[in-house]
């Protein structure tokens, strides 16, 4: 019997196993992750970026643990000697138009708490010499860093403190008993006290799977990415974002310098037709269907059909895709950018239509589920894993560690 069994061997999992040890020194904790590496999916093709909290409304989850997660997570780094940067970013405004959308995104700023600044044109190009743009936010607390090696130092620490990590584990079923849940996987059954999801692309499965339905699914949108040419990386010295469209819930393409010096263009948003789909041409029977016969997913696309066809269009046409990324490096040519590893967003869904806005946590009996924790979950991933560990209710069977 585990004290504590966690689906899913991402950067939240981990995180959280890692605060359960903090909390529960003596507790049992096992990690079952079905791939045969821990950080296969959204932590591993992520952008790595150590976001401040500038874009999330202000008393979210999202903007209180994105602005802490910025500075629990640089010190983490700083405290294992995890090569990162903390490098600052702009967020640019290219047109008139966008000025007082770059005013409002300021305003939310200021309201996150965050030490940030509007710098003109001049400043601008101190910074970014190759960017166009009439002003912009400077976010001095933007950093990069590799989620990845972040995750592989978490697993370790787990396994310091006694953790037991199993690979290759898919989990088939689950049934939750009067004091515990039952975990039948491809290769094993366990026995829990507690079962903590924190599936990401199958988290609404696992959670249907224990017997709790949310009102929401799961739809992936693939972001694809070009990067530029090493020859070309001069163009961009750190992070550069455009000015969020208000009637899109992405941020649009941008410049990401990479911890590795590389510098990824992008991304586009497409609805991928696989949920662990990161090609055009990966496709899931079961998967697509689901999505197609979701209500919600329907009254979504009519609402974004602009937007969504724009996207669409840019994913076919590198020229479109160019056209776009030369409203803020007019410099960069068709022939400047190279293919590059595209990643999958669990995005959460309401049947209504609407986008599950904030990470969303759902507790259960003897299950806490993570239902919702697409980007910033990376950057906050120190703090949602002790936010979870904290809405345990004291367990009679251990030791609490206050």
């Amino acid at each position: 019997m585990y004290d504590f069994a966690i689906v899913g061997g991402g950067i939240v999992g981990l995180s959280t196993g890692m605060a359960l040890y903090k909390r529960f020194p003596n507790a049992k904790v096992l990690l079952l992750e079905k791939e045969k590496e821990l950080a296969m999916h959204q932590t591993g093709h992520n952008s790595g970026v150590i976001h401040s909290g500038i874009y999330y409304k202000p008393g979210s989850f999202k903007a209180k643990f994105a602005r802490q997660g910025s500075q629990s997570m640089t010190e983490f780094c700083q405290t294992h000697n995890i090569d990162h940067d903390i490098c600052g970013k702009v967020i640019v405004a290219t047109s008139k138009e966008e000025l007082p959308l770059l005013e409002n995104l300021y305003k939310r700023g200021i309201e996150n708490q965050l030490n940030i600044r509007k710098i003109g044109p001049e400043e601008l190009k101190e910074l970014e010499p190759h960017v166009n743009g009439l002003g912009a936010i400077h976010v001095p607390m933007a950093g990069i860093v590799n989620y990845k090696q972040v995750s592989e130092k978490f697993a370790e620490i787990i396994r310091e403190n006694g953790g037991q990590i199993e690979l290759g584990n898919k989990v088939e079923k689950i049934t939750e008993t009067t004091d515990g849940v039952v975990i039948e996987t491809n290769k094993k059954t366990y026995n829990a006290r507690l079962l903590i999801n924190c599936a990401g692309l199958l988290s609404d499965r696992v959670t249907n799977m224990s017997g709790y339905k949310a009102d929401m699914k799961i739809v992936p949108f693939r972001g694809e990415y070009y990067q530029l040419k090493p020859e070309k990386r001069y163009l961009v010295k750190n992070l550069i974002y455009p000015v969020p469209n208000p009637n899109f819930p992405f941020l649009g393409v941008h410049f990401t310098r990479m911890i590795d010096g590389k510098v990824d263009v992008g991304p586009n948003a497409v609805l991928s037709f696989k949920r662990e789909g990161y090609k055009k041409t990966d496709f899931d029977l079961k998967d697509f269907t689901e999505v197609m016969k979701f209500s919600g997913f329907w009254k979504l696309a009519s609402k974004y059909m602009k937007e969504g066809l724009e996207e669409m269009v840019r994913s076919f046409s590198k020229s479109k895709f160019v056209e776009n990324v030369q409203r803020l490096i007019p410099e960069v040519q068709e022939e400047d950018l190279i293919p590059a590893p595209a990643g999958v967003r669990a995005q959460a869904l309401k049947s209504n239509g609407e986008l599950v806005d904030d990470f969303h946590i759902i507790l259960g009996k003897n299950c806490i589920h993570v239902c919702n924790a697409p980007s910033p979950a990376a950057t906050a991933s120190i703090e949602i894993g002790k936010y979870i560990v904290n809405r345990i209710p004291e367990p009679t069977w251990m030791k609490v560690t206050v």
